[in-house]
């Protein structure tokens, strides 16, 4: 028998006063109690029990050994009851992986009604153009934009978002409009580094097929945020997805260029390990998700 299981008994049979009375309450037999007994104090080479005819009474160290065992179990216990709560309730920590420019423009924004509803619920959030590894860095979920290779963890989508190649008006009256995606090679193009696109941009064409264009590149960035400033201010025309550049559309700072395109729809993924389980605190967060995206307004994901 276990370690813990002797410990019970152990318990039992103090709290009982004999070992029959401890038998009855564990469902044992007397013997099964006594040899258990026994077994343990052979085991730990001490006599726990002084044993008469009329009682049986913990010795000095086996008061010792009984108060131990009691805080022990009890702690037992306590693991226990936490981590059933845990599966009924949404409650612990929820580790998350966001991009940059989603988690700063978007999620950071949505989660305060989140964090009042389900206050035992701590978010841990980190913000990285990285392609994390949810598993061996101990992730609860990533929200990823784009096509998902990943065939081994959970994927559900909580929105959709378009790409579209937009400018400041300053910049579209300096440079001119482009009419048509081969005017694109005589404009400054803001590149977006963190892509292994070698500064191409790759562009739908007519028919479908995927055409790649490079114009003049002054500038490269690792953030789409930074990308829309530089965009904002006159440097180029940028190509990005309208989560980024829909409020900007919305207040006039830019305008969105060659809109008989049909761009690209990408859409937007909370991914998690693949389990047959999915915690409480994981499950009401994706739900959240999905459910305050799709209220969100159809200028900022789809425009």
């Amino acid at each position: 028998m276990d370690r813990m299981a002797e410990m019970e008994i152990f318990v039992a049979v103090v709290d009982s006063g004999g070992f029959t009375e401890a038998a009855n309450k564990l469902r044992l037999s007397k013997s099964s109690v006594s040899k258990h007994i026994a077994s343990l104090e052979s085991r730990l080479g001490v006599t726990l029990l002084n044993r008469t005819t009329r009682n049986v009474s913990a010795t000095e160290i086996g008061i010792n050994y009984y108060q131990k065992c009691i805080k022990f179990l009890e702690e037992i216990q306590d693991a226990d009851l936490s981590v059933k709560a845990m599966q009924t309730e949404a409650q612990g920590i929820l580790r998350v992986s966001v991009s940059n420019d989603f988690g700063s423009n978007h999620l950071i924004n949505c989660i305060t009604p989140f964090i009042k509803a389900y206050p035992k619920i701590k978010i841990h959030m980190t913000l990285d153009n990285r392609f994390v590894d949810l598993v061996s860095e101990g992730f609860d979920l990533a929200v990823r934009i784009g096509n998902l290779s990943d065939s081994s963890m959970k994927a559900k989508k909580i929105a959709n978002t378009k790409l579209a190649i937009v400018g400041s008006r300053d910049y579209l009256a300096s440079n001119g409009i482009p009419k048509k995606i081969d005017d694109l090679s005589d404009h400054q193009l803001l590149n977006y580094s963190f892509e292994k696109s070698n500064n191409f941009w790759r562009i739908p064409g007519p028919d479908g097929e995927e055409r790649q264009i490079r114009g003049k590149d002054n500038l490269s960035v690792n953030d789409g945020k930074s990308l829309l400033m530089a965009a904002e201010a006159g440097l180029g025309l940028a190509y990005l997805p309208c989560f980024i550049y829909g409020e900007k559309i919305k207040d006039g700072s830019l305008q969105k260029i060659l809109t008989n395109i049909k761009f690209p729809e990408l859409g937007v993924y909370a991914v998690y390990p693949s389990s047959d389980y999915i915690p409480p605190k994981l499950r009401v967060f994706i739900d959240y998700l999905s459910s305050h995206f799709k209220k969100s307004g159809n200028e900022i994901w789809r425009s």
